[in-house]
Parts: C-alpha cells; structure tokens; sequence
C-alpha cells in the first residue's frame, strides 16, 4: 500500500513538473482546450435547450377525434374502449361539443362572440383528444383510429407535424455533428502539441524503458498531465458559460412568458454543463496525452 502511494505522489510529481517546465506548451495546450470547449459548450447550450422546446413541441402534438353526431353514449364509449386498446396510445380526453364551442369562443377573443349564437343549436361534434405515447406515432395512431366506427373525422395538423419532426431531427443530428467535430479537432490540437513535450522528454522515456520501468509506469504521468490539462482548460468555458447563460436567462424569461419557447431553468442546467465540459477536457486531454505518448513506447 506505501509502494502505491509513493508511486502515486512520484506520477503527481512528474506530471507538476512537466508542466511548469514546458510552461509554453501547457499554455498552448490549456489554449486549445479551451477554445474548443467554449464552441463545444456553446452549442450544447443551443442543443440542450433546442431539446427542450422540441420536446415541449412533441408533448403538444395531439389526435384529435371527431365522433359521429349520430353516435350515442354507448357507442362513444365503445369507440373510447377501441382507442384506448391501441399500445401506442397514451392517453384520451373527452371533450364535448359545448366545451369544443366555448373553446373556440375563448380562442377567438372578440370575434368569438359571434359564435356564442350557436349555443341552441351546436354544430360541433364531440371530441375524443388522444396523445400517442411517442410523438413519433402519431401519423400511425391517427390511421387506425380513423378506420373505427363513429370516428368521423381524425385530425392531428398532418402536414405541420410532419415538418415539425422532421425539423427537429435534421436540428439534432446537425448539433450532434458539429460538437462530436469540434470534440475530434481538440483531440488533435492537443494530442499535437503535447506531442511537442513528449518528443523532448524521448531519451529520459527511452532509458526509463531500457532499465525495465513498464508501459503503465511510464504513461501514468502523461495520463496525470493531460487530465490536468483538460480539466484546467475547461475552467474559462465554463465560467463565460454559466455568466453568458444567466445574462440571457435573466433576459429572455420575461419576454417569452406565455410563449411554447421555453428555456431550461439555469438551475439545475449550468451544473450540468458544467460537468459535461469539465468530462470532455479531461476526456480530450487523456486522450492526447497516451497517443501522443504511445509511440514513444516502442524501443
């Protein structure tokens, strides 16, 4: 156990002194970090709240089921029994045709009132609203419940729902793609420049090899040393993160209250990025460091 702690503390002291020597070059590396985990967390930002209101979105797609106005009791609850035996669907909602009516007066403001003459004699239909349990299923849902009997008419905006999902999809895998490219692009920034540092040290790792210290005793330090790097370089990022976001929060909450554009709350969100970017510095940082250090373990 002693053996364990006094290698321990010679990696640590290895990995300190590596880095104040080559003091440059941790610069260059924190640098490069850094940048890139500014861009990374940015769009993780735009990502995660792009998610957000995507999800809100899809949580909103309802199917709306127009039953036969010469359907009675029994036959509506037949049709709510059908509906509700489909696995996709998650929930249904009966509304009737006065409530379908004082909606759509509430919904029109002054120009409802109008339709409030229509009171005696609804031309409405009662309503079954269903939401699927995925979004996604909702074109299939929709489908099948029009083929039921006293399904008179089945109607969920087909074409707007379609490019809704389809516009959210193209937005995430694109987001996706961007931050797995800037994550790769560190990766090589850094793996390049303590590429740099190890490239000086080569003799010390060649006589370190040839007296018998073993790969994992050689790597420890490099591995201490590019997690330090990471993690240090995602200290900037995350404080121009966390102030930025709480600017814009403070900002724009105001201005869309009552709006279906809705920001995820700046607790617990900024812990979470925070974690997230503090995972990939030092992520990208232990990546460089043993590729970098790979090949200079073969003597």
């Amino acid at each position: 156990m002693e053996f364990m702690i006094n290698t321990l503390g010679r990696h640590f002291r290895e990995c300190l002194k590596s880095l104040t020597r080559n003091a440059w070059m941790t610069f260059a590396s924190i640098s490069a970090v850094t940048v890139t985990l500014i861009l990374v967390g940015t769009f993780i930002v735009i990502m995660m709240n792009l998610n957000h209101v995507a999800d809100n979105l899809e949580n909103d797609v309802e199917i709306r089921v127009l039953i036969d106005v010469t359907a009675k009791e029994d036959a509506q609850a037949k049709l709510k029994t059908e509906i509700e035996k489909l696995e996709q669907v998650d929930s249904v909602v009966f509304s009737s045709k006065e409530q379908e009516l004082n909606n759509l007066v509430e919904s029109l403001g002054e120009e409802g009132k109008s339709f409030e003459l229509f009171e005696q004699n609804n031309p409405l239909n009662d309503v079954f609203i269903v939401k699927a349990k995925e979004p996604q299923d909702t074109k299939e849902v929709a489908a099948k419940i029009g083929k039921f009997e006293n399904a008179s008419k089945v109607k969920y905006g087909q074409e707007e729902v379609e490019k809704l999902f389809k516009v959210i999809s193209v937005s995430r895998n694109i987001g996706i793609a961007l931050i797995i490219g800037l994550i790769f692009t560190a990766m090589f920034l850094i793996s390049n420049t303590i590429k740099i540092t190890i490239f000086a040290r080569r003799r010390e790792i060649e006589i370190m090899k040839l007296v018998g210290a073993t790969n994992g005793f050689i790597r420890w330090p490099f591995f201490l040393e590019g997690l330090f790097l990471g993690a240090l370089g995602a200290v900037i990022p995350i404080v121009l993160i966390v102030i930025g976001y709480r600017s814009l929060y403070a900002y724009a909450l105001p201005k869309l209250q009552g709006s279906f554009v809705e920001f995820l709350p700046f607790f617990p969100f900024v812990f979470q990025v925070s974690a997230i970017l503090i995972l990939i510095g030092a992520l990208i940082g232990v990546w460089g460091s043993l590729m970098s250090v790979r090949k200079f373990l073969k003597v």
